[in-house]
C-alpha cells in the first residue's frame, strides 16, 4: 500500500521572531561566547551516557533494517534427527539440508521493511531528543551555577552592609539618636540577609552535581570549571523557517516514524489476508543404527516444490486485525498533526519569552546604572559631611539589590534561549546517522 501523505501546514514565517544575528543550531551555545561552556558541552556530547544509549539503539535498529531486507531471500539450513523404531530395538538417524524461499508478495516484504525503517527513524528521533536535552541541560546547569556563584558574592556583601547598619543603629540608640524601632528593623534585615545566603550555596551544589551527571562523571573536575560570571548574551535571532521544524524537532520526527511503522503494520495485516507463496526443498539422508555403533547404508531423498499457504476461513479475524491497523494509522496521522501544531506553538512562545526577557534585562541594567550613580553621589555627600553613614549604606544596599535583579534577568534570558532552541529541536543529527 502507498504511504500516506504527511501534512505540513506550518506558517511561512515566525510571528514572534525579531531581526538579529542567528547562530548555527549545531553550536547555538557558542552565542554565549564562553570557552568554559563550550568545553563542557563538548565533553557532554562525547561522554553522556543517555546519548550513548540512544546511539546504541540506532545501531541496533539499523541491523534490524538489514535483517528485514534479507528476510525474503532464499535460506538454507542443516538438520539432524534421531527416531527409535516402534519396538525400540533400533533407531533411525536422519540428516540433511533444507531450503526455503518465501517471495514476500502482496506487500508483505515491503511492509516488514517499512516497520523496520520506522523503528530506525524512531531510534534516530530519540537520539536527537537526547542530544538536544543534553546540550540544553548542560547550558541551563552552567547558567545556574554561574548565577549561584555571583548571587552568593552579592548576598555576602548585602549581609555585610546589613550588619554595618545594625551596628550603626545600635550605636545611635545608645547615644539616644535613634529609636528601638530602627534597631529592630535593622536586626530583622540582618537576619533576612543571613538567611538568604543558604540558597545560592545549595544551588551551587545542585548545579555542579547535575553537570557531573551530564558529563558522565561522579565529580566535576575543577579544571573544567574555573571561576567565572554568568555569560552575557548578545543579540540573537532565528534563521530556521517554521517548516524546518519538520526536519529537526524530535517530537515531530518521532510522530513521523510512528506513521511509517503504522503503515507497515497495516500493509502486513492486509498481506495476511492473502496467500503466502514460496518455494521449498530439501535433501535428506536416513540410516538405521545397527548395534548402537554403526550405521546401515544411508538412503537419500530429494524434495522440491511450491510452498503455498492460503487463508480460507477465520470468522473475519484477519479482517478485524486489518481494520484495527487502519484505525491505528489514522491515529498516528492525527498525532503527527498534533505534534506539528504543538511544535510551532512552543517555538512561538519561546521566541516571545526570549524577547520579553531581553527587554527585562535591558530595563534592569538601566536601573543598575542609575543606582550606581546614586551610590557614588551618596559616598561623595558622606565625604563632604552632607549625609550620614546610614544613607551611604542604604544606597549601597539598593544598588546590590538591583544587581541581584539584573543577574536574575540575565540568567532568565539565557534560560529562555535554552528553551527556544530546545523547542526548535536543535540541529539535525549528522548525515548518515539514521541511514
Amino acid at each position: 500500500m502507498p504511504l500516506p501523505d504527511l501534512p505540513d501546514q506550518v506558517p511561512a514565517q515566525w510571528h514572534e521572531a525579531k531581526a538579529a544575528p542567528s547562530p548555527d543550531l549545531r553550536s547555538w551555545w557558542r552565542t554565549f561566547h564562553d570557552p568554559v561552556l563550550d568545553g563542557l558541552v563538548e565533553h557532554a556530547l562525547a561522554d553522556n551516557l543517555n546519548l550513548a544509549q540512544a546511539l546504541a539503539r540506532i545501531e541496533a535498529a539499523r541491523h534490524l533494517v538489514g535483517a528485514s531486507e534479507l528476510g525474503h531471500d532464499p535460506q538454507i539450513g542443516f538438520h539432524t534427527y534421531a527416531e527409535p523404531t516402534p519396538d525400540s530395538s533400533a533407531s533411525y538417524f536422519q540428516f540433511g539440508f533444507d531450503a526455503k524461499w518465501e517471495f514476500g508478495w502482496f506487500g508483505r516484504a515491503e511492509s516488514e521493511q517499512r516497520m523496520a525503517a520506522g523503528d530506525l527513524q524512531l531510534a534516530a528521533a530519540e537520539a536527537q531528543a537526547a542530544r538536544v536535552s543534553v546540550v540544553a541541560e548542560v547550558v541551563r546547569s552552567y547558567l545556574e551555577l554561574r548565577a549561584a556563584q555571583q548571587r552568593a558574592s552579592l548576598l555576602d556583601r548585602l549581609a555585610a552592609g546589613a550588619r554595618q547598619r545594625h551596628e550603626l543603629d545600635a550605636l545611635r540608640l545608645r547615644l539616644r539618636l535613634g529609636t528601638p524601632t530602627e534597631l529592630v528593623r535593622s536586626e530583622a534585615e540582618l537576619a533576612q540577609a543571613q538567611a538568604a545566603l543558604s540558597e545560592p550555596h545549595a544551588a551551587l551544589v545542585r548545579s555542579r552535581r547535575q553537570l557531573a551527571v551530564l558529563l558522565g562523571r561522579h565529580e566535576l573536575d575543577e579544571v573544567l570549571l574555573p571561576p567565572g560570571e554568568v555569560p552575557r548574551l548578545g543579540a540573537s535571532g532565528i534563521a530556521q523557517a517554521p517548516a524546518d521544524l519538520l526536519r529537526t524537532r524530535p517530537e515531530i520526527r518521532r510522530a513521523e516514524a510512528q506513521v511509517l511503522r503504522s503503515a507497515g503494520e497495516l500493509g502486513l495485516a492486509q498481506a495476511d489476508r492473502l496467500p503466502r507463496l514460496g518455494l521449498g526443498g530439501g535433501l535428506t539422508y536416513a540410516a538405521r543404527v545397527i548395534g548402537h555403533t554403526r550405521l546401515s547404508e544411508a538412503a537419500g531423498i530429494v524434495t522440491f516444490g511450491p510452498a503455498i499457504d492460503i487463508p480460507l476461513f477465520d470468522w473475519g479475524m484477519r479482517q478485524h486485525v486489518a481494520d484495527a491497523r487502519a484505525a491505528q494509522l489514522q491515529a498516528s496521522l492525527h498525532a503527527y498533526r498534533q505534534a506539528v501544531l504543538e511544535g510551532v506553538a512552543e517555538a512561538e512562545t519561546a521566541l516571545a519569552t526570549l524577547e520579553q526577557q531581553r527587554l527585562r534585562e535591558q530595563a534592569l541594567g538601566q536601573a543598575v546604572v542609575a543606582l550606581e550613580g546614586e551610590a557614588r553621589a551618596a559616598a561623595t555627600r558622606r565625604r563632604l559631611g552632607l549625609a550620614d553613614e546610614r544613607e551611604r549604606l542604604e544606597a549601597d544596599a539598593a544598588l546590590l539589590q538591583a544587581r541581584l535583579q539584573a543577574l536574575a534577568a540575565r540568567q532568565d534570558r539565557g534560560i529562555a534561549l535554552v528553551a527556544l532552541y530546545k523547542a526548535l529541536g536543535g540541529a539535525p543529527l549528522p548525515a548518515g546517522t539514521a541511514q
